[in-house]
């Protein structure tokens, strides 16, 4: 994977003009500790209001933002450093709620490959790609705790902040989690004691697998989901479900499930489903349309996607030599079920915009991580897939950074306003009027702090 490293922020510093004249003292020399001005750029703040040209941001040395409004109007501390974004565009960085961390090496998963290092790897390629946040689902090792806690602690990491699920709850023989890693439950009784040691940990939510592999293995019982749900919520944990049935979607809203981290894929959600969810309050929390669509995208030669210089970006060397390898392309098309996969996207895409329409809650995120689901790519085409369903990309932006964080309840983040996190992406083009245009980064800022991006 290449980037680029941003210029500091001293040669960006050139715009600012000191006057001075006689023998007046000269103007103390821009500091960061003083704080920043961003200007002359059109904002896209998060909350769903229209885009605002002329706009202007104060970022206190905090890394929060002390003030943002129109340009004229702006009155940055004295000695701060001024970067004239000569007209940009600056939107919230994107929010991923359904992401694996740490456990994959060019196209091999294994729970071995989790250290520090690679997960420390994968939130900066999620930064580079203007993916601030990232909530990890159920494949951690206990590492990220220490991690998380030391973000937290300072407030302006160097890569995406990470919220984490711990080790989600598989069925005994059935499908979902890392082999290694998650230790699979058979009985009621086994899974509180799962959700028990999770909970303990400190975890943000829990996160259990309800599918049988189109049939291919067996499904978690109802009692063990229940006791999954009921246990979470005893520890006032929310409870996430894998699911891929319109069938078992029923069946964990109404055990209480707070969210489902996968669209229905089977069939046409019903108006049963979207009256119990919208009744319960729950959540779909993540579509993952880009995760159906990589099932197949792969194994159509010549696949477009691996020719874009902005996927290239996130890939090893050796990972798309694979991925461009023939015989690896015919195996991947000879699958039992590769010609349903298009249609299992088409049905994902279609539901998501009856949840919308029905008044269902709804977040973002893309199942990116395991092999072949890249970090930070799957964002952008996520977005795009969504705009694809039948949202306008300002409603699609939103639903990934405003939206998402109400889900995380990170009331700092996702959105551009004073006293939140100054969590950022620059663009040279207008996200609303194309929402491929989230894949011209200029550049993406943490905490008030530029780190480095994707150079496509």
């Amino acid at each position: 994977m290449s980037f680029r490293t941003l210029r500091g922020l001293a040669a960006a510093a050139a715009v600012l003009t000191v006057s001075g004249c006689g023998q007046k003292p000269a103007e103390p020399a821009p500091s960061a500790e003083a704080g920043q001005l961003l200007t002359n750029f059109t904002l896209i703040d998060g909350t769903g209001r229209a885009a605002q040209p002329g706009s202007a941001m104060v970022i206190g040395p905090d890394g929060r933002i002390a003030w943002v409004g129109p340009a004229a109007e702006a009155r940055p501390p004295q000695g701060a450093r001024t970067v004239d974004l000569g007209g940009k565009y600056v939107m919230p960085g994107l929010i991923d709620l359904h992401v694996h961390l740490g456990n994959v090496v060019d196209l091999k998963q294994d729970y071995r490959n989790y250290t520090r290092e690679s997960v420390e790897k994968d939130l900066k390629q999620y930064a580079a790609y203007g993916v601030t946040t990232v909530l990890s689902m159920g494949t951690d090792n206990d590492l990220i705790l220490p991690l998380r806690a030391e973000q937290r602690q300072s407030g302006r990491p160097a890569m995406a902040r990470v919220y984490t699920a711990g080790q989600g709850m598989v069925f005994k023989g059935g499908y979902g989690g890392v082999p290694g890693l998650n230790q699979p439950v058979s009985t009621p009784q086994e899974a509180r004691a799962a959700v028990d040691a999770q909970a303990a940990k400190g975890v943000d939510v829990i996160k259990f697998w309800l599918d049988d592999e189109l049939g291919t293995m067996p499904k978690m019982p109802p009692e063990v989901s229940a006791a999954i749900i009921d246990q979470a919520h005893k520890h006032k944990l929310r409870v996430l479900a894998h699911i891929f049935y319109l069938e078992d979607a029923k069946r964990v809203v109404g055990q209480g499930v707070d969210g489902l981290v996968h669209s229905v894929r089977d069939r046409p959600v019903d108006q049963a489903l979207i009256d119990a969810m919208k009744q319960r309050g729950t959540w779909q929390v993540a579509e993952t349309l880009s995760r159906e669509a990589s099932m197949f995208a792969y194994g159509v030669p010549p696949s477009e996607i691996l020719n874009d210089p902005f996927f290239q970006a996130a890939v090893t060397p050796a990972a798309l030599a694979q991925l461009k390898s023939p015989e690896r392309q015919k195996t991947v098309a000879s699958g039992p079920h590769f010609h349903d996969y298009p249609a299992f996207l088409d049905t994902a895409k279609a539901n998501l915009k009856r949840l919308k329409d029905g008044g269902v809650p709804y977040g973002f995120g893309t199942d990116s991580g395991p092999p072949g689901r890249f970090a930070g790519y799957f964002s952008h085409w996520e977005l795009a897939l969504m705009v694809e369903s039948g949202f306008t990309p300002a409603e699609a932006i939103r639903t990934a950074t405003g939206v998402a964080a109400q889900f995380l309840g990170a009331k700092d983040l996702g959105t551009l306003e004073a006293g939140k996190q100054a969590d950022l992406m620059v663009l040279d083009a207008d996200p609303t009027a194309d929402i491929l245009n989230t894949r011209k980064i200029n550049a993406v800022y943490l905490g008030g702090r530029p780190v480095s991006v994707v150079k496509p």
